[in-house]
């Protein structure tokens, strides 16, 4: 009766929109801590005072809390048939979105497919269900493969004792050969089957991979495996196979983890007489510490490298030499060149290790062979993002910004750097607080210099590269002070350190007002 009524209230919930089932579910909540016998409540007050040490009307309202939201817990569950029918799909077309994206960032572009079309269609596998039940189908019929009507259950306590015996867990092939009465006792108990591929139980799987070599598996090993789960899906091994076969693929390249799926493949390409085709086991990509790459290793996704202004032909560069190697030395190459230069035969068994500094120096390459217009368009985004400028740009303002960008060219390795990199022109410089800094202006000559400098360049017209450069090598001579004693002083006064990029370069602009007004306030120092 129970079963009942929850599947009738689990009807009704996936009725609602998910938004009026939320709010219900919240009411519910609400409605429930209404109805928390005054003991419990003062218990769970309690325990949470004691253990987060805080006061009574915390602790409160923490307890109601927690126990408000099981109502939404509640209509979640109740709505699980809703999930379940949606999930598949949403996972699929975000999934499918985000790798197209990042292909086409990179500039890969594909000649069949989504998007594309072509006479192999469809290209979801979701779309492919009646090509993946049509050879099922001829298995069953063939007897090469059966209906596996075993729980989940049964199947642990057959791998326990499998495990206890020193033995490989494998299917004991339990269902292999049910007759029509078991068959029908395990229906009528309401018991899903799901599909097994006959597996030979003498022989080995051998083919030569075309990276590590010659390969055998004992058939043996591999036992009868699902090719069909019992919600009627066909598992990835089988799909794939009918997949590559019906589009006439020949190679099949692939990480070196999926090398253990392989003899499972072609027990399935045997078992329908399909050709098999040659694979190829790549390195996988690790991180630093020649671990399987993840977040802790920094960036994992095309994506992230697009958001912190790579150059997609650098990075299409760097991949190309994660697991091979050209001939020669070179290692920056046009997009034709690995094309017409790549042969499995110089593709490494070795596992290929994802090196930052190797990426962005190679990045650093391509950014250096942008114009001062296009290295522009990579910074711009960023400049906007950490405040310095807001669009729309007037043309004066574009220009300069221009200059500025082109001006720290040589410390850009990618287009994140740029805000930490032109801050000095957007930024007032720290108060300076370090002793040697301090030490440095000073000195005797310092505030003459620096005071002599700001009444220099406000007098001076035009206000460039080339005259600022000539107005501070007069007043050395005019002064006397010259080399590290000039440079530094007037160094720390614009931007708070002791070394940086070209000054005179880096005062044109700042402009006038600013430069003159940087130096007159550092003389508080002198």
């Amino acid at each position: 009766m129970l079963y009942h009524i929850l599947v009738f209230l689990s009807d009704i919930c996936c009725l609602l929109p998910a938004s009026v089932a939320r709010f219900i579910g919240k009411i519910l909540g609400e409605l429930t801590w209404i109805v928390v016998p005054k003991k419990r409540k003062q218990m769970a007050m309690h325990n949470i005072e004691r253990c987060l040490k805080v006061s009574t009307d915390k602790a409160e309202q923490i307890a109601k809390k927690s126990w408000t939201r099981f109502g939404p817990m509640i209509m979640e569950v109740l709505r699980f048939k809703v999930i379940c029918k949606n999930i598949d799909k949403y996972v699929t077309i975000k999934g499918e979105e985000n790798i197209k994206k990042a292909m086409k960032w990179l500039g890969l572009y594909w000649d069949e497919g989504i998007d594309v079309g072509g006479e192999n269609g469809p290209y979801r596998q979701t779309e492919r269900l009646p090509l993946y039940n049509a050879a099922v189908q001829r298995l069953l019929e063939e007897g090469k493969a059966y209906y596996c009507y075993c729980s989940a259950d049964e199947l642990e306590e057959s791998r326990k004792e499998q495990l206890k015996e020193g033995k490989t867990p494998i299917y004991n092939n339990h269902c292999s050969h049910l007759t029509e009465k078991q068959i029908e006792q395990y229906k009528s108990e309401g018991r899903k089957p799901a599909i097994r591929l006959r597996v030979p139980k003498d022989g080995v799987f051998a083919f030569d991979d075309m990276v590590p070599g010659h390969v055998e598996f004992q058939t043996a090993g591999v036992g009868d495996f699902i090719i069909v789960k019992s919600d009627g899906i066909p598992v990835y091994n089988f799909a794939v196979v009918i997949d590559d076969a019906s589009m006439g693929i020949t190679h099949v390249i692939r990480a070196e983890e999926h090398l253990s799926n392989t003899p499972r493949q072609i027990a399935i390409y045997q078992a329908l007489g399909y050709e098999i085709p040659k694979f190829g086991h790549i390195s996988l990509i690790l991180g630093s510490d020649h671990k399987k790459m993840s977040k802790r290793h920094g960036a994992t996704s095309v994506d992230e490298y697009r958001k912190m202004g790579y150059l997609p032909d650098a990075v299409v560069n760097y991949l190309a030499l994660l697991g091979w190697s050209p001939k020669g030395e070179r290692e920056i190459f046009s997009r034709e060149e690995p094309i017409s230069e790549f042969s499995m035969k110089r593709v490494s068994a070795n596992d290929a290790v994802f090196n930052i500094e190797k990426l962005n120096w190679i990045n650093f390459q391509y950014m250096k062979k942008l114009s001062p217009d296009e290295l522009f368009q990579v910074a711009l985004p960023f400049l906007v993002e950490a405040g310095y400028v807001s669009l729309p740009l007037s043309l004066e303002k574009e220009q300069w910004l221009k200059d500025v960008v082109w001006f720290v060219r040589d410390h850009l390795y990618y287009g994140a750097q740029t805000p930490e990199n032109v801050k000095i022109f957007f930024e007032t410089h720290p108060k300076i607080t370090d002793e040697e800094k301090i030490s440095i202006m000073k000195q005797e000559n310092s505030a003459v210099l620096i005071r002599q400098f700001a009444d220099a360049l406000d007098a001076l017209d035009p206000f460039d590269e080339d005259s600022i450069k000539k107005c501070f090598s007069f007043l050395m001579k005019k002064t006397g002070i010259k080399g590290k004693a000039a440079f530094e002083p007037i160094r720390i006064a614009l931007t708070g350190e002791t070394h940086g990029p070209g000054l005179y370069a880096m005062i044109a602009l700042f402009g006038k007002k600013k430069s003159v007004q940087l130096l007159k306030d550092s003389l508080q120092y002198c």
